[in-house]
Order: C-alpha cells, then structure tokens, then sequence
C-alpha cells in the first residue's frame, strides 16, 4: 500500500511519515496548535475570510466551498452551536480518512478548535461508522492527551475560548455519511435525512446552528492558518484549492493514499505512471474516479484526454470528483457485474424512507439478478435507464442518485457489455444496443 505525496510537499500526509506522529508530543514538535495559536489572535471575520481565499471545497464528496459554509451560521443565535466532524467514510472505494484519523489526529482535533472558535461553539463531536471504532479510540486517546495539555476544556490557551470534543460511533449506515442522516444519528435516533430547508448551519444538531464537515476538510484548516488562504490556493488552482488525498484502489500496481495538488494532470499519467500502470499490463478498461457513487468513465474517456483532477476537470470528463476515491479496471472486468454489485450496495444500504429510492433500487437489483441467471432481455438496458431516471433527482436524499448515476453511466457507456448479456436469448449479429440517454 503506498502512502505518498506526488507533485506538492506533504501536507495532509506530513504526519504520516513521522515516527510516532499521532502523539501531542511530536505533533507540537512538528508545529502542531501553532495555527490554533495564531487563530486566537484574529477574529472570526478574518478566519472566515481566510478559509473562503483558500478555495478549500468540501472533501467529503459534494465539494461546497467550506468558507461560504461557515458564512451561513448565524452569528446572534442564542442557541448553542455545534462543530461536527463527518469521520463515517463509508463511501466504497474512499478510505483515506482513516489513514488521517490513525496517523494525524490532533491535525484532525486542531482543525475542529479552529472551527468551533470561528463560529462560536463550545463543542464538537466526531462521528464515525461502527468499523471505524478503533479509529475513534486513537482519537479518544488524543483527546485525551490534548485535555490534559489545556487544549481541549476551559480558556484554551489562555484565550478565554472554552471547547470540548467527543466521539461517537455510528451503526455502519451508508446513508449516515450524508450530514442530516448523520446528525439524526448523533441524536440517538435512527438515520433518517431531514428536510433541507432548514440547513443544518441554520437548524441542525438539537435543532441549532451546526456546522458539518469531513475529516480532511478540518485537517486542511490549521495548513490554511499557517500559510495564508492565498498561499495554500496557490497550490491547486483558483476554484479548486490546496491539495487532496485520492485513494486508489483495483487493477494498478500500486494502490494506496496519494497527496496530489489541485489540478494534476494528468488521469492518465497518474494511473500509469504514478501508480505502477495495470496489474499483469493488461488494458485500462474503466475508472470510477470519485467513489461510487459518481460516473464510470470508459478508458476513451481518460486515454490522451488530459484529464485532470481537480473538481472541473473530472467534471468535464464526463465524471465527478466525489471523495477522491479511484477504483481502477482491467480488460478482465465485467461492468455488468460490478454494476449489478453497486445496485445491490445501494438497496442495501437505502434507509427505505422515501419511495423512488427504496422501490427504484430494489426493482434494479431484480432486473440485474435476471440478467445475470441469462433471462435477460434486449429492452431490459431501457428499463433500467427508466428506473433509474425515475430515482434521479426525485428521492429525499443523495442516496438515490448515487443510486442512479453508476447505472446509467455503465450502460451508456459499457454497451458491448450489456448486450452479451442481454442478448443471450436472441440473435445479437449485427445489432446495437439502443438507449435513450
């Protein structure tokens, strides 16, 4: 598993390389809590205003810039606010926030003090899902360490400014990772989406104003103080900033966790290049680039393309970027296999509260099981474009088009795929697969 920062000096991964650079000693050895220090001597105006010059965009897949995010909390509520980490990850294909929470923590705690200084809350809390516990109990042991320290509780600092963290573990609910599912969850009820509007940054947490945020965006928060949001910009490009951690998995040599800037360029370059080339030399057949809940991209897509990855290139590639998780296939993969697995995820893990999703995801499973038992039918590939389109955009949540997008990209884009499946029952010489996009 390679760990590694490409084209840029390690930031979110510095840590990683550091002997015993999870413990308080040697993180404030290596700077740790300067940013916050520095924090304490600014106002709130100004840290916002920072973070929105850093173009820092969310990175737990919806990519919303964090400075308007933290604009939006009203300043004269006389409620309490909340700072709350999004540690749940359960996106398939991402799993680079563990790596933060196992090697990084007090990036991770530092980054929430900011926060909640920022935005004038007393506490935070960072939820994680069930098979993250025992990433939770490294943060609880930073936690700790930091509690001892006069970091976390009363007058940080000496700053007047009181803040206090926890952690709590989550079930293993896919539909957790989207924030008001996720602070259903923290309630103690079951993990249901709420209405928007109200937004969370208005409404959220026990009905006040709360702030939610994924494990790198608050990493990335003391780097922004220490450098100046202009400077940490820089470093990607100016509606993407920073740099962001991609997690790579599937058919390459070498999978792992790389820090890239902004604006690499390019897809190419960095699958065969950078992570090895494919497994066994084979042909780079597809990429799901963002986890999986976004566009498969065939490899006329990505081959001499230029592809790069930052939010607008991917997005005019014909994908998103997502959480950064890259799931990388050979010519040995069947998309109709690995969409029919997808579908499955997705009716699984639908929490069943609105119809288009739960009936929409259990009726794509149904078809893709017939395909797969050779019952399958040339108009069934328009049947689940149908179903899929009656999902998109009309479910409570963005459950439903994650749901969607992999089914509808897989068989626009894969139909040579789909049609040795379908038409196993009829003569196939000479015919296409006719969709309506």
């Amino acid at each position: 598993m390679e760990i590694k920062a490409l084209g840029c000096e390690p930031l979110s991964l510095r840590r990683v390389f550091i002997k015993n650079g999870h413990t308080l000693d040697v993180y404030r050895e290596d700077g740790g809590y300067r940013s916050l220090e520095k924090a304490f001597g600014m106002t709130q105006d100004a840290i916002i205003q920072e973070v929105k010059d850093s173009a820092l965009r969310g990175r737990g897949g919806a990519g919303f810039p964090t400075g308007l995010k933290w604009s939006f909390v009203p300043r004269d509520s006389p409620k309490p606010k909340y700072v709350v980490c999004n540690a749940d990850e359960s996106e398939p294909g991402s799993f680079k926030d563990r790596y933060l929470m196992e090697y990084d923590p007090h990036a991770l705690i530092e980054g929430m003090i900011i926060a909640g200084y920022t935005l004038g809350s007393n506490t935070g809390y960072i939820y994680g899902r069930g098979e993250y516990r025992y990433l939770l109990d490294i943060m609880d042991v930073a936690i700790g360490e930091a509690r001892r320290a006069g970091i976390l509780g009363k007058n940080i600092f000496g700053s007047g400014f009181n803040f206090d963290l926890h952690t709590h573990t989550g079930a293993g609910a896919y539909i957790c990772g989207e924030e008001t599912a996720l602070l259903s969850s923290l309630e103690g009820y079951r993990g249901h989406p709420r209405m928007k509007p109200p937004f969370p940054a208005v409404e959220g947490l026990y009905a006040c104003p709360t702030v939610v945020n994924n494990v790198e965006t608050f990493t990335s928060i003391p780097q922004i103080i220490d450098m100046g949001g202009i400077a940490w910009r820089d470093l990607g490009t100016e509606k993407s900033g920073g740099t962001k951690l991609w997690s790579i998995s599937g058919h390459v040599k070498k999978p792992g966790v790389y820090e890239l800037p902004m604006g690499y360029a390019d897809m190419e370059k960095f699958i065969m290049d950078d992570c090895g080339g494919m497994l066994r030399n084979n042909k780079l057949k597809a990429v799901i680039p963002g986890g999986s809940s976004v566009y498969i991209m065939n490899a006329g897509q990505i081959l001499g393309k230029n592809v790069t990855l930052d939010y607008e290139g991917l997005v005019a590639a014909g994908s998103m970027l997502g959480t950064g998780g890259m799931m990388v296939m050979d010519e040995t993969v069947d998309v109709v296999d690995t969409t029919k697995n997808l579908s499955e995820f997705y009716k699984h893990e639908s929490c069943g509260w609105c119809t288009p999703c739960r009936e929409g995801t259990d009726w794509i499973v149904k078809i893709f099981n017939r395909i797969s038992i050779g019952e399958g039918a040339p108009e069934d590939a328009q049947l689940l474009l149908d179903i899929a389109d009656n999902i998109e955009g009309k479910s409570f949540c963005p459950l439903g088009d994650a749901a969607a997008w992999p089914v509808q990209s897989a068989i626009q884009r894969f139909p040579e795929d789909f049609k040795k499946w379908l038409w196993r029952r009829v003569p196939a010489e000479g015919k296409e697969l006719t969709v309506n996009a």
